[in-house]
This record gives structure tokens, C-alpha cells and sequence, in this order.
């Protein structure tokens, strides 16, 4: 029979690292060391982008991550970020910010695989919502609670095959990350190829501010979800420089305030608020086809507060263009230096959207750009269904492994190969 022992047996937990925000740098410097935070949790640890530098003297001996330390975060804005982990595979000089913690498995009760893998299953991560509370703003896991979870352990003996079996099965997820990520790096180089990189601007584009290109900005309802109404896009439902319409809600508004929320082809939707400023100002552009994929009436769909909606002027910019610009590194970096920061989130409001410098390549080129795209969209598309799939069946993989219905794991793992 398992022993049920808490995390706190099995493994350490280490806080993150605090630190000043005029002493973060955004490039490496000698004396400083990288932090990863929640957006660097990704099912695998972002190592090389996104990071920020702190001095090293901030950084405790016990808080440089070691391999086969898992990175959890322990406290955002969102209650689907809070839990997420992801271990560290190889050597790497750096550690984690406050608003996460390292896990740092005891080798001699457990295969530190075995604990990541556990801590990635859907049981450990119901209980991460639940206990960071659903009706608050700032979600939170406590390190007492998270040390205090109790999970049945088997023997090491035992541990190995489960470990075996699921590292061969979330090696085909990794394989579909890797096709989706460079199918999603398809667009950003068509950018650059048509357009120079905005930061230096070869092609000596005209630049214009984004307020003089837009008809209206307007923040989202602040009426709450419930059981009836319309689709309403949230932050979740902007990801990836498209729109997710996974995990929908729907909201119940005047019909007044639904003529004034109605989104329509082109609006493009910018997150205002977040825990991680690389989050803020992130954008998609709507698209009724997607939410009608979806199950959705893509005619009828509102926003929720957070988001901000920019209705362009006919003529003035095309959407894709000015989606991709922002998702550039140079439009991240202009959005950035926009955002404000209160209470540990950083925003971004319609004066600073307005405010920022867009280039203005030919009207026609833009056109050409969006049709190009279209064709790559069609195989990002296709990776990220792929994706979907493979995510799900190592998902009833794990639900399988840590029941103790190891045989039936195992028949699953190769019907997913085959």
C-alpha cells in the first residue's frame, strides 16, 4: 500500500527570490543573475526569453535552481496561472521571483521526475485552484498549504517504471510544442522580411500614434458571469496573439450595453491588467469565425472589464498589421513603457494605448501581409489541435498513473503512439 506523506517529507520548498524594481535589469549584466516568473511556466521552463536580472547578492545559495527543481507559481491575477509548474532538465544559473517557489525533491523518498509529473496532473492542479481562493483578485498559494498537501507515494521501486512510462508519453507533447512554436514563428518573420524591424526602422516608415488611427477605445462589462446571456471574451481567451475560445463565460447585460460592447471583425482586444507586465497590453484580433467554430454566435459576443476594445478607422491601419507590430519585440517594449504599476499588477490604460508610435507602411502592402498570414494561420491552427490532443491524452495518462491504474496507462500510452 502508498504512504501518505506531505510534500514537505518528499521535498523542500524554497520562497523565490524578492527584490527592488529599480534594481531589475531587462539584459544580462556580470554581477546579476536571470529570474524566471509565471510567464517563463510553460509546461517547460523558458529559459532563454522573458527574463529579467537581479544582483546576484539577492539571490540566497538555497534559492539557485538545480536540476530537477520544480518551478511553481504561487500567486497572480489568474486562477488558472497559479500552480502551474514545470521542472528545470538541465544546469542553469538562475532562480525564481517571489511570486513563485522551488520545489526541490528529496532523492531519497522520491525520483524528482515522479513529483514533477504528479505535481503537472489534473488532481494536484484542482487543488491549486481551490486553494487559492476563486472570488479574489490576487490568487494565492501559501507555502504552509503547499508543504502541507498530501499525496500517496509508492516505493522508489515503483516510482521508475510510472516515471518511464510518462516521460516517453510527454516526450511526443514536447515534440508538438516544438512544430507549434516554430509554426508560430512563421508570421514574426514574414513581418521582418516585409516590413524591417520597427526598432530601427530600415525601410523609413511614417509613424503614427495609435490614437490617431482608432475610432474609439472602450473598456469591457464588469457585470459578472453566470448561467445565461452572451459570450464574453476574458484575459484567458487572449493568448497567443490569437483568440482562445476555450473556457468561455457567458454575462448577462442590458441590451444597451450590449450595442456598446458588440464586438465586430477587426476590433482588436488589448489585456489592461495582469499580474506580469509581459502580459499587459498583449492583443487578438477578433474574429467572428473563430468564436462560431467554437459553438459561439461569433455576431454576439461581448468583453469583460479587462480587456480593452480599439475599433480602428476604416482605412487608417489593417489589424493583422498592427496586431503583429505589437506582438513585435520593438511594439512589447512601446506597450511596456506605457504600463503602470499598482498593488504588485501592472496596467495599461486608453491613454496609453493611444500614446503609442505605430509605423504606417503602405495601406496596400498591410493588405498582402494579413493575406500572407492567413495561409500560415491555417498551419498554426493545425499544430495547435495537434497540440490539444497530445495534451489531453498525456492528461489521462497521468489521471491513469496516479490512481494506480498503471496497465491501463500503459495501453493508452501506446494507442496514442500508434
Amino acid at each position: 500500500m502508498n504512504a501518505l506523506v506531505a510534500i514537505r517529507d518528499v521535498a523542500d520548498v524554497v520562497r523565490g527570490v524578492s527584490f527592488d524594481r529599480n534594481e531589475v535589469l531587462d539584459e544580462n549584466r556580470d554581477g546579476y543573475l536571470p529570474i524566471l516568473r509565471a510567464g517563463n511556466i510553460e509546461g517547460e521552463l523558458l529559459l532563454d526569453r522573458d527574463l529579467v536580472w537581479v544582483p546576484q547578492s539577492r539571490v540566497g545559495a538555497e534559492q539557485r535552481m538545480r536540476p530537477g527543481d520544480i518551478a511553481i507559481c504561487m500567486s497572480s491575477g489568474s486562477q488558472a496561472v497559479v500552480g502551474k509548474t514545470a521542472p528545470l532538465r538541465r544546469p542553469w544559473d538562475g532562480s525564481v521571483g517571489a511570486f513563485c517557489a522551488i520545489v526541490r525533491p528529496k532523492t531519497e523518498k522520491t525520483v524528482p521526475e515522479y513529483l514533477s509529473f504528479f505535481m503537472q496532473s489534473e488532481g494536484f492542479r484542482a487543488w491549486t485552484r481551490q486553494s487559492s481562493g476563486a472570488n479574489i483578485k490576487i490568487k494565492n498559494i501559501r507555502k504552509t498549504e503547499l508543504e502541507s498537501f498530501a499525496l500517496q507515494l509508492p516505493s522508489l521501486d515503483k516510482q521508475r517504471p510510472i516515471v518511464d512510462l510518462l516521460s516517453r508519453a510527454e516526450g511526443i507533447v514536447r515534440l508538438r510544442r516544438e512544430a507549434q512554436a516554430k509554426a508560430a514563428e512563421i508570421i514574426p518573420a514574414l513581418f521582418l522580411d516585409m516590413f524591417g524591424d520597427p526598432a530601427t526602422n530600415p525601410k523609413e516608415w511614417m509613424e503614427a500614434q495609435l490614437g490617431d488611427l482608432v475610432e474609439e477605445f472602450r473598456y469591457g462589462t464588469s457585470q459578472k458571469s453566470g448561467t445565461s446571456g452572451l459570450a464574453a471574451l476574458r484575459i484567458p481567451n487572449v493568448i497567443g496573439n490569437r483568440l482562445d475560445p476555450s473556457e468561455m463565460k457567458l454575462v448577462d447585460v442590458m441590451e444597451s450595453e450590449a450595442n456598446r460592447l458588440r464586438l465586430r471583425t477587426g476590433d482588436l482586444l488589448f489585456v489592461r491588467t495582469n499580474g506580469n507586465p509581459d502580459y499587459v497590453g498583449r492583443s487578438a484580433v477578433f474574429e467572428p469565425e473563430i468564436m462560431s467554430a467554437a459553438g459561439c454566435d461569433g455576431s454576439n459576443c461581448i468583453y469583460a472589464s479587462y480587456l480593452i476594445r480599439a475599433r480602428l478607422k476604416a482605412n487608417s491601419v489593417r489589424p493583422g498589421f498592427l496586431q503583429s507590430f505589437l506582438s513585435s519585440q520593438e511594439g512589447r517594449k512601446r506597450l511596456r513603457e506605457q504600463a503602470r504599476t499598482s498593488a504588485g499588477q501592472y496596467n495599461i490604460n486608453t491613454e496609453g494605448l493611444s500614446s503609442i508610435r505605430v509605423p504606417r507602411p503602405p495601406f496596400d502592402a498591410q493588405v498582402r501581409f494579413e493575406e500572407r498570414s492567413r495561409s500560415v494561420l491555417g498551419i498554426v491552427a493545425q499544430q495547435s489541435e495537434a497540440l490539444n490532443k497530445a495534451e489531453a491524452a498525456f492528461q489521462t495518462l497521468l489521471a491513469c498513473a496516479f490512481s494506480g491504474n498503471l496497465a491501463t496507462a500503459a495501453a493508452l500510452k501506446e494507442a496514442a503512439v500508434a
